[in-house]
């Protein structure tokens, strides 16, 4: 049995926010592929990173409509689910590359939404936990998991198809041929978006929770993360493309940060006239 305690109930309604974020994910995501495959170029791997923050604020949302059922320590938990059955679906999206790169971000998609399907009926029905959107939940949180991780990939590589080779030069020389997988960088960008997704309702939980306070240390998270995979795309992409990423990262997290801060300092003031609880053996 759970009890459902709401959160934001004055805030843009979570359809919204779920279809703004999934259009900003997937619209960034096909700007880079046109960039990569149709231009030839990749100075447009930033988009990656935009991506990545359209994501976080879909996730975001979710994570709060989830945790308002009193499940709220179960927030870092959701965000490694997330990306655990992200990966997934990542994986066999980019098998598919092989017909056509094309298809790859709808594959993530479509695959994610499946396997959390999964989970979330394994969650409820399986283990029990009887919680009325944990179903849904779960799939939005997988197809967000695959659509971040592809952002921040794109960002270190330049383009989705992850399959492809990436090769490393130090002072001319080719040092290493390995693909984004086999390089590793999945692994960081799993970390940094686990953390990502599951810190901004962490940190801004309680009574006096808003909406646009939590967005916007979700971007502001997104563009640090930005800033990591910014810099390990210098071993990937072009030297030009990198330091178009790292400076629309650090630019991005600068503004960002400074808005949370001032959204913080308001919502602050807001509680200093509150009262403080008594217990009732206190009376």
């Amino acid at each position: 049995m759970s009890v459902k305690v709401e959160a934001s109930h004055d805030g843009v309604p979570h359809n919204k926010v779920m279809i703004i974020g999934a259009v900003i994910a997937l619209v960034s995501l096909y700007i880079a592929v046109i960039g990569h495959d149709l231009l030839h170029i990749d100075y447009l791997a930033f988009f990656g990173g935009i991506a990545f923050i359209g994501a976080l604020i879909w996730g975001n949302s979710t994570i709060k409509k989830l945790c308002s059922y009193g499940i709220g320590t179960g927030v870092p938990s959701a965000g490694m689910l997330a990306f655990g059955s992200g990966v997934i679906a990542l994986l066999f999206a980019s098998a598919l590359g092989a017909i056509s790169v094309w298809i790859i971000p709808v594959a993530a998609l479509v695959i994610a939404l499946i396997v959390g399907l999964i989970l979330g009926w394994i969650s409820n029905s399986v283990l029990n936990m009887k919680i009325p959107v944990m179903t849904r939940s779960i799939a939005e949180l997988a197809a967000v998991g695959a659509l971040a991780l592809m952002g921040l990939g794109v960002v270190a590589v330049g383009c989705v198809g992850f399959n492809e080779i990436a090769t490393l030069e130090l002072l001319g020389v080719t040092v290493f041929n390995t693909s984004y997988i086999g390089a590793g960088v999945i692994a960081v960008s799993f970390m940094l978006g686990a953390i990502a997704l599951q810190h901004p309702f962490n940190a801004c939980l309680g009574p006096g929770e808003k909406q646009d306070r939590t967005n916007m240390l979700a971007i502001e998270c997104g563009f640090l993360s930005m800033i990591v995979m910014a810099v390990i795309s210098f071993a990937f992409v072009s030297m030009i493309a990198a330091w178009i990423s790292l400076i629309i990262a650090i630019i991005g997290w600068l503004v960002s940060y400074k808005k949370y801060f001032a959204l913080s300092k308001r919502d602050a003031a807001a509680w200093l006239d509150a009262k403080p609880f008594v217990d009732s053996e206190e009376q």
